[in-house]
């Protein structure tokens, strides 16, 4: 199997909307029935994390 044969970017263009098309599904069942506040802390958590690293000092 070469290399171009591999891998996502390779897959039929129908294929690829398939799969693609099940990432947004599948997010808002996981959230549906829990509590704001505990919504709110997930956020909160996940906002952290893709800051981690950063320094305030660096902006301008």
């Amino acid at each position: 199997m070469a290399i171009k044969d591999r891998g996502f970017a390779s897959m039929d263009p129908a294929k690829q909307r398939e799969i693609a098309s099940k990432g947004g599904k599948a997010s808002p069942k996981n959230f549906k029935n829990r509590p704001e506040a505990e919504l709110k802390e997930i956020a909160r958590k996940g906002g952290r994390a893709s800051h981690r690293g950063r320094s305030n000092s660096t902006r301008d």
